[in-house]
């Protein structure tokens, strides 16, 4: 069965469209974490950024990148998170990829995202080490 996001493709389930080309749209959260939250979706149907082909991913994002310039001059925001979920564990709950940008303005209390912690020098190197013999 076709995801959520793919049935707002085809026009089979409306949605408050910003903008749209090719490859990408852009539309307003139905649940918004703050006011002006949007999604930017690609039009093909893959799970996660991992799934991506580069010129998909490239398109997203600029396309996300647009609608965050209109949002930010519409609404004009204190910040701007970008956000995007990979794996139910990540919370991502609609398995088709796409991006948030969610305005905030001080004190919103609009989004949690996590609480840093200093960690221990010694995995990070160790970590590191191992990622950059993968990506070698």
């Amino acid at each position: 069965m076709a995801s959520i996001f793919t049935r707002i493709v085809t026009g089979d389930i409306p949605a408050i469209k910003l903008y749209e080309d090719d490859m990408t749209l852009a539309f307003m959260d139905i649940n918004p974490a703050s006011r002006g939250h949007a999604l930017v979706i690609s039009k093909a149907e893959l799970p996660g950024l991992l799934d991506l082909p580069p010129e998909v991913l490239t398109a997203v994002a600029l396309a996300t990148q647009k609608v965050a310039r209109a949002l930010v001059t519409v609404l004009q925001p204190d910040g701007v998170n970008i956000v995007q979920n990979n794996g139910a564990a990540a919370g991502q709950t609609v398995f088709h990829y796409h991006v948030h940008i969610i305005p905030r303005w001080d004190g919103d209390g609009a989004l949690g995202l996590w609480t840093p912690r200093p960690g221990d020098p010694a995995a990070l190197r160790e970590l590191a080490e191992q990622v950059k013999a993968q990506l070698s």
